[in-house]
């Protein structure tokens, strides 16, 4: 009986090669792996303009495999948005641990500002109003939430000093979106240090409520 050559077996059990980029995952990793795709390509050109044939391209994967994990590029945003609004959310009321509303300030706007710097993607994403429904709201909704911690902190402040309580409420909101407005100037304007930006305005928002009157007045409509 003629035995074959050792080349000839060698080749016959020799694994096929496999292409690294189609290196099978587990359905979590794939999952994973779509939403920073999708993330990163939502910062980059906005909701309208990515397609899901786009998304799938770019994790190397069909179609059917985006609409699988995520029923449709409207999921997928979704699921990227909620990661996000939790993140910064449960960053910043991390943060918010002082009592002093000076300190307090501070801390939400580095809170916010690390955030910018560390999740930038993030950040232009929650920047843009939101075109499907999440389960964490909006980014308008997550300032609200942190304005109403501020809220409870300004209104022992503001009984202390004589100035009406129910004012609280709208300082509350204008501190809090001074914040999130001047970060998003600082996404823009990054040759401007961090922590210079929070100093200058910390500086404007506390040096001036510590000039507030009790009851002021429009000189113009007078």
């Amino acid at each position: 009986m003629a035995i074959a050559h050792n080349d000839e077996l060698d080749t016959s059990v020799r694994p096929r090669t496999t292409d690294p980029d189609r290196v099978r995952m587990t359905g979590h990793e794939r999952r994973a792996q779509l939403v920073e795709v999708g993330r990163a390509l939502f910062a980059e050109k906005g909701f309208e303009s990515v397609t899901v044939e786009e998304i799938a391209a770019s994790a190397n994967v069909s179609k059917p495999v985006v609409y699988e994990h995520f029923g449709s590029k409207d999921g997928l945003y979704a699921v990227v948005v909620d990661r996000e609004m939790n993140y910064l959310l449960n960053s910043i009321t991390k943060a918010l641990t002082a009592r002093h509303p000076r300190l307090l300030l501070e801390q939400a706007a580095c809170a916010l500002f690390d955030y910018i710097e560390t999740n930038t993607d993030g950040f232009r994403i929650l920047l843009r109003d939101s075109p499907v429904a999440t389960a964490s709201g909006s980014f308008a909704s997550l300032l609200s939430d942190v304005a109403a911690r501020v809220e409870d902190l300004l209104t022992t402040e503001f009984s202390s000093r004589g100035f009406p309580k129910n004012m609280a409420p709208m300082y509350a909101h204008m501190f809090v979106g001074m914040v999130a407005l001047t970060g998003q100037w600082w996404l823009e304007s990054p040759n401007t240090e961090k922590d210079e930006v929070i100093a200058h305005m910390v500086n404007l928002v506390w040096n001036g409520a510590r000039g507030l009157q009790g009851n002021p007045r429009l000189i113009t409509r007078r």
